[in-house]
């Protein structure tokens, strides 16, 4: 049922889908319930030949009932949703791991610009590497990403790790993310941000450890 999403390959991507799936059952199986209550109502009070009206008393209580009822049963959902919502927020969003590969990705009309802080690790000197719409990262390693934006605001989107991210003009707003299987996967942007907004679009490399290891001596000789 979901196979029209592109494949997961992230640490915390199965929490996301998970999410996704509950919502899509929960209000799959209440549209369900009620479009079969209204075709059942139309079944069993349409007009038919020899039966007559029936003239029912108001009953505030039964009528009340219609709607309380429902509501709870909604408002159940609704917190049972949040509070598996929350877990996975706060796994993503609050105990994420710490890393020693770091980037920072800058959005501007319409490309993304990926810094590489280089062997010292840290961005603003001399062996800083920028590339663009090229993030190279290692399989299985903990990468943090730091977010800017030169302009508007920009949506850094990784579909197949299930990050989407808002990159806005005057702040640093940083993400992570674990890739689990070695390829190369789109890096779209997902706000629309201008009239070349469709054809601002990135790619992440996933290199095995190896070969990671020969990309990094090829653009750092010395390290």
């Amino acid at each position: 049922m979901f196979r029209w999403l592109p494949e997961m390959v992230s640490t915390y991507g199965g929490d996301i889908d998970a999410m996704m799936y509950l919502i899509y059952y929960i209000v799959g199986a209440w549209f369900l319930l009620t479009c079969g209550a209204m075709l059942l109502f139309l079944i069993l009070y349409r007009r038919r030949e020899g039966r007559r009206a029936t003239y029912i008393e108001g009953n505030s209580l039964r009528e009340a009932a219609w709607i309380l009822v429902p509501c709870l049963i909604v408002l159940v959902l609704d917190l049972w949703i949040d509070l598996r919502g929350g877990e996975v927020w706060a796994k993503v969003k609050r105990h994420a791991p710490p890393s020693d590969h770091r980037v920072q990705v800058t959005g501007k009309q319409f490309n993304w610009e990926i810094l590489y802080p280089g062997p010292d690790g840290q961005f603003g000197t001399g062996d800083d590497l920028q590339l663009d719409n090229e993030l190279h990262v290692p399989v299985n390693k903990v990468v943090w990403v730091v977010l800017k934006s030169k302009d508007v605001i920009h949506s850094f989107f990784l579909p197949h790790l299930r990050l989407k991210q808002d990159a806005v003009p005057g702040r640093a707003i940083e993400a992570w993310f674990k890739a689990t299987k070695p390829g190369r996967y789109e890096i779209p942007c997902a706000e629309l941000c201008g009239f070349g907004h469709s054809g601002m679009n990135g790619f992440l490399i996933v290199h095995p450890a190896d070969e990671y290891e020969r990309w990094v001596k090829e653009h750092w000789p010395s390290s």
